[in-house]
């Protein structure tokens, strides 16, 4: 499956929310949507990213732009995690990589000579219509939620 692409519509998958229930992309057509990926709740880089753009969320809000973290964790680690960090962005769960695969973020890593499978951090950015605004991909963190917002309001 090729990897989703500037102008591809938000692809009909579903993810695991917070609470386990299931939650549809689709339904999040009808206003701009963020969608980012990041490899594993707790960790250093991803506990940064997710505290990021929980400090801007009111501001998403504020711009209609809607907002969800993605990560292979389930629903009760994302749980720990918000509540260990007070966060506030909306997290779900893709635990069998199938819209990580989707979106061609589930890729091959080497550390220390070992190949793996797992996350590349990435960020997506939909139109109110469904359509893909723009990309980001092999984030670096630092400043990154800020680049998401801007993009988000430019939108509007």
């Amino acid at each position: 499956m090729m990897a989703i692409e500037q102008g591809d519509p938000l692809p009909d998958l579903e993810l695991a929310g917070a609470d386990g229930a299931p939650l549809r992309l689709r339904d999040k057509v009808g206003a701009p949507f963020v969608l980012y990926f990041y490899p594993k709740d707790d960790t250093t880089g991803c506990t940064r990213e997710a505290q990021d753009f929980s400090a801007l969320y009111p501001e998403f809000r504020a711009a209609g732009v809607d907002l969800l973290g993605v990560s292979p964790d389930t629903p009760a680690k994302h749980a720990k995690f918000t509540a260990k960090y007070d966060l506030t962005v909306p997290l779900a769960s893709d635990e069998a990589h199938a819209v990580m695969e989707a979106f061609g973020v589930w890729v091959e890593k080497s550390m220390y000579g070992r190949t793996y499978m797992g996350v590349e951090r990435a960020t997506f950015l939909f139109a109110a219509d469904g359509t893909l605004a723009q990309a980001w991909r092999k984030v670096r963190v630092a400043g990154h939620a800020d680049q998401v917002l801007a993009a988000a309001k430019a939108l509007g």
